[in-house]
């Protein structure tokens, strides 16, 4: 757990850094603070809003206790064992098994669970999924993935700017044109590559927080292999790319190079780390 926490921070680090390095070298100063206004802008309101924006996506519906007490009572009892505020439950009308949580804080936190899920997974599975869509919650991941999108927007600006903008002379700086398009080409990518090793941190982070709250590393491993399974040959009908790191499982399917950037780590890795897992050591 301190291992992944060291590890986001580094990374936050990394990408800070190579924002600065970046905007000092491309477009000074005053492009620096454009590109990184900008991408405030367009990422701060996405933060605030985002569980109305990523419900009505989906076409959640709420539901309430006395639609499913059972749901509830379990939501509950793991909200407890989190120490958070119960979050708002809905229900996405989707019959591939999958879950996400959203909510800028653990005062509006929202678990939203397929169809598919809920006919699926027995009573120990779902708590496992639930438990660790409450770890999420519960470690502010939303706050965290929403700081990486800033800086790795800030720098994809920076880097149009500069493109539009820079003449064919070497600037003042000293930077060579030839260097100064590399530079613009390379490091968008690079901040896309540690914004996705980021998201992946957070999910082991989630899983290890979640098996936790639920005293259980077996249900969440479990849940894991059978909506990996399922994703793999009946993927979901409307996924928006944008949001496809928020499930528990990318419920986009892809190889290659394309795992280098994945938002999820492999399905296989995260049940080993569960099994290696002792909860006792992970404090909530």
């Amino acid at each position: 757990m301190f291992a992944n926490r060291l590890k986001t921070f580094l990374l936050l680090a990394g990408l800070s850094a190579l924002l600065i390095y970046v905007g000092a070298l491309l477009g000074g100063e005053t492009g620096l603070i454009m590109a990184f206004g900008m991408a405030i802008l367009m990422n701060v309101g996405s933060y605030w809003f985002s569980d109305k924006i990523v419900l009505r996506m989906y076409r959640a519906r709420p539901v309430t206790p006395e639609q499913a007490p059972r749901l509830y009572a379990l939501c509950e009892k793991l909200a407890r064992n989190a120490k958070i505020p119960m979050p708002r439950i809905y229900i996405i009308p989707e019959q591939t098994p999958n879950a996400f949580a959203t909510g800028r804080n653990p005062e509006h936190g929202v678990v939203a669970l397929t169809e598919g899920i809920m006919n699926m997974l027995n009573e120990r599975e779902l708590a496992g999924v639930i438990a660790h869509e409450m770890g999420h919650i519960k470690n502010r991941d939303i706050l965290v993935q929403t700081v990486a999108a800033v800086i790795a927007a800030a720098l994809q600006f920076l880097a149009h700017f500069a493109m539009f903008f820079s003449g064919g002379r070497r600037d003042e700086r000293g930077t060579h044109p030839a260097i100064a398009i590399i530079i613009m080409i390379l490091s968008p990518i690079a901040a896309l590559l540690i914004q996705s090793m980021i998201s992946r941190t957070r999910e082991y982070m989630a899983d290890s927080t979640g098996a936790a709250i639920a005293q259980d590393t077996q249900g969440l491993q479990s849940a894991l292999m059978k909506i990996d399974n399922y994703a793999r040959g009946v993927p979901m009908q409307h996924t928006h790319e944008a949001t496809a790191h928020m499930f528990i499982i990318n419920p986009l399917a892809g190889g290659g190079l394309v795992k280098l950037f994945s938002t999820h780590p492999a399905t296989q890795e995260r049940v080993k780390a569960l099994q290696e897992l002792d909860i006792r050591t992970v404090q909530l």
